[in-house]
């Protein structure tokens, strides 16, 4: 089949439906979390059984070997809960091991960036607290798929045949190359290994993760590619469940989870704006998109000096979203230039494979749930013989001494993957999220700017041409989607800012999204999917 081009513009409509919705990023992952609904299940557990799904049908972007975040609305309380399911550095991984491998910042192919994987524990926790099933009942799909084998999805075919250089030289991966080659688009793809890993979860529990075979494949696999992570990691490992941060914008109430999430990042830039009348101005104006843009560059300047595991380091959240801060951070606006760039506390790797889902179920429930391995195939290893491949999320560290995300045993890195959700009069307004390493702040800003500002619908919405601040770097380059008009381009080039127009394969960079709005009066809810991935909104 043709390869993937990303060259075309998307005619997609907004979907509406009453009684449960499912956005995904492969449709077969969709129509499993919409199974569960029908079923009876809620959203949290179409959302663990959707999250298993995308495991297999595009492991490159996420897995069982790498972390979670989940916000969940439960209706009848009106409350929100943030699940933090990432993962620790081992306990015998200190700043000063990797310092004397002469290393200046993390390696992200090491072994010694594998963090304990905590997206199966949030599984577990995540049904302990909100779900009405088991993990073996909602696991039945992904064991099927990954037994019988499915059609690889075109975006999900063209990121596994890029990586074809890559999966030959990954440590025990040859059930990710059948007959030595990538799987291509619509051809039909069989993962033994994870679905026998799936089903020892479905049947024994996070404890047949954490404990007995598969933990101990996941450790001698790693110490033969150097690492000092443990069984005792692996067993000790737990998932928390934190207070959500929030802001208001707009009358709009928004949350993301706390560090060590960069969630913070999308509020900060959110209340920056806020300073300013957007919606007065075109979404594809040079004046709103260069003030979008500096707020999201000092947004970038406070996410590398503060964000870190605030078990281990204080991170003021409380004054970073205050009014009062964002006032005087948007004083340092100019009206026309650029400034100069703010200086950054950090450098951290990009990752953009991650995938991102929603669900809302028809009692009003809702649950924003992310999870990704941080790099394609994470660190690349696989456990032997499990079908697991582990993340590289300790890449996300600091190896300045002193700083608040420097690393250090036990500890949680700067994560980049963040679930969004909104209410608005205290119900629930909207489940949302951007994925894609440092687009994902980003995302989230665009996405609610326009559903705020310009009233758009969730499918128009992420539907509209997106602008990144490269790797998530205060002075980084501009890139911009196709679709802005090139006046605004050549005026935001004269305003200062270094443009890198962003076409055809290079949209990939610009993240995937699901959105679903809720109308608490009408008891309606409304979705859209991302064009730039294979998914879908699936609903009844």
């Amino acid at each position: 089949m043709k390869t993937m081009s990303f060259d075309f513009k998307s005619r997609r409509s907004m979907v509406s439906a009453r009684r449960g919705m499912v956005g995904a990023s492969n449709p077969l992952a969709a129509q499993t979390g919409l199974d569960i609904l029908r079923q009876g299940g809620n959203a949290a557990d179409a959302a663990v059984a959707t999250s298993a799904m995308m495991n297999v049908m595009d492991p490159a972007s996420c897995g069982i070997g790498g972390d979670c975040f989940a916000l969940y609305y439960d209706a009848a309380t009106g409350q929100v809960s943030a699940l933090n399911g990432s993962g620790r550095a081992p306990a015998a991984l200190t700043l000063e091991t990797v310092r004397e491998l002469g290393w200046r910042k993390m390696n992200p192919r090491h072994a010694h960036s594998v963090t304990v994987p905590g997206a199966v524990r949030g599984w577990h926790d995540l049904l302990a607290r909100h779900g009405t099933m088991t993990l073996a009942e909602v696991l039945l799909d992904a064991i099927h798929y990954a037994s019988e084998g499915y059609p690889t999805a075109p975006v999900a075919g063209y990121r596994w045949q890029r990586a074809g250089a890559f999966l030959r030289s990954a440590a025990n991966a040859e059930e990710y190359l059948p007959g030595g080659e990538t799987p291509q688009a619509g051809q039909v793809t069989r993962l033994p290994g994870l679905a026998d890993s799936l089903s020892a979860i479905a049947e024994g529990g996070p404890d047949a993760f954490y404990t007995g075979p598969i933990a101990e494949a996941i450790i001698k696999s790693l110490g033969e590619q150097g690492s000092v992570m443990t069984l005792d990691d692996l067993r000790d490992h737990r998932s928390t469940w934190d207070k959500p941060i929030k802001t208001d914008y707009r009358g709009v109430t928004i949350y993301e989870c706390p560090p060590n999430g960069q969630g913070l990042t999308a509020l900060i830039a959110l209340n920056i704006a806020e300073q300013f009348e957007l919606g007065a101005l075109p979404w594809d104006s040079p004046a709103r998109l260069h003030l979008m843009v500096e707020a999201m560059r000092l947004a970038w300047a406070d996410a590398h000096e503060y964000i870190a595991d605030m078990d281990r380091a204080d991170v003021p959240v409380a004054q970073l979203l205050s009014k009062d801060y964002a006032a005087g951070r948007a004083e340092l606006i100019s009206d026309y230039y650029a400034m100069d760039p703010p200086p950054s506390a950090g450098e951290l790797p990009g990752g953009e494979d991650t995938i991102y889902l929603s669900v809302v179920d028809g009692a009003g429930n809702a649950c924003s749930f992310i999870k990704s391995l941080y790099m394609g195939y994470g660190v690349g290893i696989v456990a032997a013989g499990t079908g697991i491949w582990l993340q590289n999320r300790g890449a996300g560290f600091s190896l300045v001494p002193g700083h608040r995300n420097a690393l250090a045993p036990g500890k949680r890195p700067y994560h980049t993957i963040i679930p969004g959700l909104a209410l608005k009069d205290g119900q629930l307004w909207a489940s949302f999220g951007v994925m894609g390493g440092f687009m994902q702040p980003q995302g989230h800003f665009q996405v609610i700017s326009a559903m705020v500002d310009d009233d758009l619908n969730p499918q128009e919405a992420l539907n509209r041409p997106r602008w990144m601040i490269a790797n998530g770097e205060p002075g980084g380059a501009l890139l911009i989607e196709d679709g802005a008009p090139f006046k605004t381009l050549a005026d935001l080039a004269e305003r200062g800012h270094r443009i890198q127009p962003e076409a055809g394969l290079g949209r990939g960079s610009f993240g995937r999204g699901q959105i679903i709005r809720w109308d608490a009066e009408a008891g309606v809810m409304h979705g859209g999917s991302e064009p730039r991935a294979d998914g879908q909104i699936a609903a009844f």
